[in-house]
């Protein structure tokens, strides 16, 4: 099989449609297949070109969060590398400029295409001061989804949501964890020790984006009330960058921040934590608090989105309601003090997540993007009307 794998995001950033994105490219070369990426170009370069089968396109600084690239409408540039590739399914992994010009690609040659909806855009508008553009968000994920003989969301809220508003042909794809990787093992004596944490403590740790719409504030504030009622039992861990990171850093030597790290070192700090934190509303699967729960911690999160589907308030962590920091605080405090029920819940997030492996998604993958070539050789592949 030949498949174009087209993102507005890749490596080197660090982010949930980056890790899925790496784990299909890596799935289709272990399974013999040929694939070719269209990917933004970065300053600090890195992730590629993988030769003549991948294409970084250049890119801009986002204004309000310039971590983020937008890749220039090079159109040309990408039919051509796309002609020459000849795919034989074109998956489009995000909504972006580069997306929408291989989705173009796509339709324009009767290429069956793939398309993935990660991130719940309408809800980003209430973070970003522009909550009248949410009706208009999504009307632009329906229009960018509907075509697609396939779309994968990773939960079943945004999965519902694309199907009430007319997108087709939605299936559940994308909410595996590397078991393997990820995995209680990981945990060493000298893991605190060579980086500067303290091994008397229970480390509270939070990995992600820290951006508005991941409710970093919540996260702080309720850390605060934690650390002034347990001063140094606790030791709160940030890994994870943007443009709230001045804000974290400015709340006190009590809170450590490392920055972005990579899949090794993360699989370590996962498994040398006691407790993993995770505030924010707007994730459709929460790959972070999988991979979390497989490395055996128990997973304080918001009673939102794609965590309802991973975690079982009471059994393998806490749920709470968003946007509440006092409640995290007190689930927070609890687990913190209470040895027993982090144990538990730990043992029991860790056979949640093996239930989430990506081998069967892997599997699965392959198997659809065969059967959309089947059906585009017979000439009855469907199209959304």
């Amino acid at each position: 099989m030949r498949i174009a794998l087209v993102s507005d995001t890749y490596t080197p950033q660090v982010n949930g449609v980056t890790a899925v994105l790496e784990r299909i490219a890596k799935s289709l070369q272990q399974a013999g297949h040929d694939r070719g990426i269209v990917a933004p170009a970065y300053p600090s370069g890195g992730g590629g070109p993988d030769g003549p089968r991948e294409l970084r396109v250049p890119s801009v600084p986002f204004p309000p969060y310039p971590a983020i690239r937008l890749s220039l409408p090079r159109v040309r540039l990408i039919h051509r590398f796309l002609r020459q590739f000849a795919p034989e399914v074109v998956h489009v992994a995000t909504e972006g400029p580069l997306g929408v010009i291989g989705r173009r690609y796509a339709l324009d040659r009767g290429v069956p295409l793939v398309t993935s909806s990660h991130t719940d855009f309408p809800q980003y508008c209430r973070y970003y001061g522009a909550r009248s553009l949410e009706p208009l968000a999504w009307r632009f994920l329906t229009w960018f989804h509907r075509p697609a003989a396939l779309t994968h969301t990773p939960g079943r809220a945004m999965r519902d949501a694309l199907l009430q508003r007319g997108v087709p042909h939605v299936l559940i794809w994308g909410g595996g964890v590397d078991v393997s990787h990820f995995h209680p093992g990981h945990r060493k004596a000298w893991f605190r020790r060579i980086h500067g944490l303290r091994e008397d403590a229970v480390l509270v740790l939070h990995v992600g984006r820290l951006a508005p719409e991941k409710d970093v504030e919540v996260l702080l504030e309720a850390w605060a009330l934690v650390h002034e009622a347990v001063g140094a039992e606790a030791q709160f861990v940030v890994a994870g960058d943007g443009p709230l990171a001045p804000r974290v850093d400015a709340s006190g030597p009590w809170l450590r921040r490392l920055g972005f790290l990579d899949r090794h070192e993360l699989a370590g700090l996962y498994a040398n934590a006691d407790l993993y934190v995770l505030p924010s509303r707007t994730e459709t699967c929460g790959l972070v608090a999988l991979e979390a729960m497989a490395s055996g911690l128990p997973v304080i999160a918001a009673d939102a989105g794609g965590f309802r589907e991973s975690i079982t308030s009471g059994v393998n962590g806490l749920l709470v309601p968003p946007g509440d920091a006092r409640a995290f605080a007190a689930a927070i405090l609890g687990l913190v003090l209470a040895s027993e029920p982090r144990r538990r819940y730990g043992e029991a997030a860790r056979v949640v997540a093996l239930g989430r492996d990506v081998e069967p998604e892997n599997a699965e993958l392959l198997a659809q993007y065969a059967m959309l070539i089947n059906h585009a050789t017979r000439g009855d592949l469907w199209r959304a009307a």
